[in-house]
């Protein structure tokens, strides 16, 4: 396994983390959203990670030393497609003619929890990604 394979594999893990962050943002802030262009309320999102190999840009220098190794990958963006949570709130703009308005099903403390292990899981590979970087450094310093 080559050192430069595991930084594609780290960054790899960083940028689904972002995007997974990214949505979790857009779903906590569109928490009391009632109306969108798409109409109705907003539909909570959700992210698809699958395993994907991990390519390196030094493939082609490294490709005898490196071996088989996998990445992470935003395979899809899912929309919640389950019916909205609906308010009695007649004098809201968004009202039915029952006085009900449809919110969307988002619990903002599940997607805090998410959102915390998604800054987490993007941290450790950040801290992957240095300790890497500091091997490659020693290695370079024994080779002097």
């Amino acid at each position: 396994m080559s050192l430069f394979s595991v930084l594609s594999v780290g960054a790899s893990g960083m940028s689904a983390q972002r995007t997974r962050a990214e949505l979790l943002v857009e779903n906590l802030a569109n928490a009391e959203t009632t109306r969108t262009p798409e109409g109705g309320p907003y539909r909570r999102k959700d992210v698809v990670f699958e395993s994907t190999a991990a390519s390196s840009p030094f493939a082609s220098v490294f490709h005898s030393e490196m071996q088989a190794m996998g990445g992470v990958a935003v395979s899809d963006v899912i929309t919640d497609a389950g019916d909205p949570v609906q308010r009695y709130l007649p004098g809201h703009p968004d009202a039915n003619a029952e006085g009900y308005v449809a919110f969307p099903r988002i619990n903002p403390a599940e997607d805090m929890v998410d959102l915390m292990g998604a800054s987490r899981s993007y941290e450790a590979n950040v801290a992957a990604i240095s300790a890497v970087k500091d091997m490659i450094h020693s290695s370079i310093d024994l080779a002097r």
